[in-house]
């Protein structure tokens, strides 16, 4: 075992703390990364905080991780040490099902197994994530990132970045597609950047009309404040990908009402309620609502590539270790573009 440091929270609705704990030795299959970077993502502070259901405490947070390698284990051929490498929202699935077996594992019909408060499942304990020291993760699981990518920047890819790209390569997004995203937070602008760089026409549809320069500086074409009305009826069958990023319960039928014939509607931000929506409003057009979650590991290797020949980022606000209680405030009062990120130097 090795001692690692980390921030961690002991129970539900606690402050994160300083926190040391053990980490596997690396074995044969193993990758060890000693972290130079650890994004912060919202649903981190939804899992610490038990909003999701009780949780196994104490729980070190982070599955947007980036790092060098420091060990590889006997049997590891991909990765050598001083690699730039990643490690995502998952580090192990069963390996057996179908979805695992057709290199799906983010899928895995048993449940994948999360960077963080799951337990083990060829291991004894509990994962622990990436607001810490180093991570000894299976060689299957970590993906090589582009040394043309800054580490800080680069982070948020790993979870935020893989979300907007698996639907945009999914539904074969490029030059003449109309794709709309909800919503411009961390999951949003990554939207804008990745549909832009695929030669899509982009719009950002917000609430908030102060929304507008921003989406335009992260390279949106067109700008659709749902708040009016008009704006919104003028749009009708204007798009054929909506990507809704938002949390919060919205309009479904009203949005339905934006796409063209066979459009699809990607429900990608986790609202705490249900939706509801006219079956009417679906079968006109042969319109479809789909659901979109990260993406595999191989996809994941394939959107870092893609961002490295692009010279795609998440746009961050580095933190220290110490910060972290007043970033979860933030990243809460929507107060951050678009993502914190911890040096873990720091930690």
């Amino acid at each position: 075992m090795s001692i690692a440091r980390g921030i961690a929270a002991l129970e539900a609705g606690a402050d994160l703390v300083p926190f040391e704990f053990e980490r596997r030795e690396t074995g044969p299959g193993d990758v060890k990364i000693e972290i130079s970077h650890a994004g912060v993502c919202h649903s981190d502070i939804h899992t610490v905080r038990g909003d999701w259901g009780d949780q196994h405490y104490p729980i070190v947070p982070g599955h947007e991780i980036v790092g060098r390698v420091t060990e590889v284990g006997s049997d590891v051929s991909g990765f050598t040490v001083g690699d730039y490498v990643g490690v995502g929202v998952y580090v192990d699935s069963c390996r057996e099902c179908s979805n695992c077996l057709s290199s799906n594992s983010h899928f895995c019909f048993k449940g994948m197994t999360g960077t963080y408060a799951n337990e083990e499942r060829h291991h004894e304990g509990w994962t622990q994530g990436g607001y810490s020291t180093h991570i000894v993760v299976d060689q299957g699981y970590v993906v090589h990132v582009p040394d043309s990518l800054d580490p800080a920047g680069a982070a948020p890819l790993l979870c935020a970045g893989i979300t907007l790209y698996a639907p945009l390569a999914r539904f074969n997004v490029g030059k003449g597609t109309k794709v709309a995203v909800v919503g411009l937070g961390g999951l949003g602008h990554m939207g804008v950047k990745f549909a832009v760089a695929m030669g899509a026409e982009v719009t950002v549809i917000s609430h908030s009309a102060s929304k507008e320069a921003d989406a335009k500086k992260l390279g949106a074409h067109h700008f659709l404040l749902s708040s009016d009305d008009e704006q919104m009826k003028s749009h009708r069958f204007a798009f054929d990908v909506i990507l809704n990023t938002v949390s919060v319960p919205i309009d479904v039928d009203a949005y339905l009402e934006l796409l063209g014939y066979q459009g699809t509607f990607v429900q990608i931000g986790l609202s705490g309620q249900p939706y509801c929506f006219s079956a009417g409003t679906i079968l006109y057009q042969g319109r479809s609502i789909v659901g979109s979650m990260i993406g595999s590991v191989g996809q994941l290797q394939e959107m870092l590539n893609f961002a490295g020949e692009h010279g795609i980022h998440s746009d961050v606000e580095v933190i220290t270790a110490d910060y972290i209680n007043t970033a979860y405030e933030r990243v809460i009062a929507s107060d951050v573009r678009y993502r914190f990120v911890i040096d873990a130097s720091t930690i």
